[in-house]
């Protein structure tokens, strides 16, 4: 057999399982074996969840001004130990 005869028998089988697939699946269209790079294209049957669910829009969170203190005094507190142990190792 050579190169050009096992691909047409290879291409045939392929074709016989896809159509055995097919009616077991019930699919009309048969399923792509090659798939490309990148982000699967939607599938149009899908059902569209936004048009159901309501936008909600998401609320900040803020820092209040004790909160913001404190961190602050943490920091500094911080700050001058680390300027200490950098003296002293001098």
């Amino acid at each position: 057999m050579n190169t050009t005869e096992i691909l047409s028998a290879i291409d045939a089988e392929i074709g016989k399982l896809m159509q055995a697939r097919s009616i077991l699946s019930d699919y009309s269209v048969p399923v792509a074996i090659r798939r490309g790079p990148g982000r699967p294209k939607k599938i149009a049957s899908a059902p569209q969840r936004a048009a159901t669910v309501p936008h909600v829009k998401a609320v900040k969170r803020g820092m209040s001004a004790e909160g913001k203190a404190r961190i602050a005094a943490a920091q500094k507190k911080r700050w001058a130990v680390a300027k200490k142990l950098a003296k002293t190792a001098i």
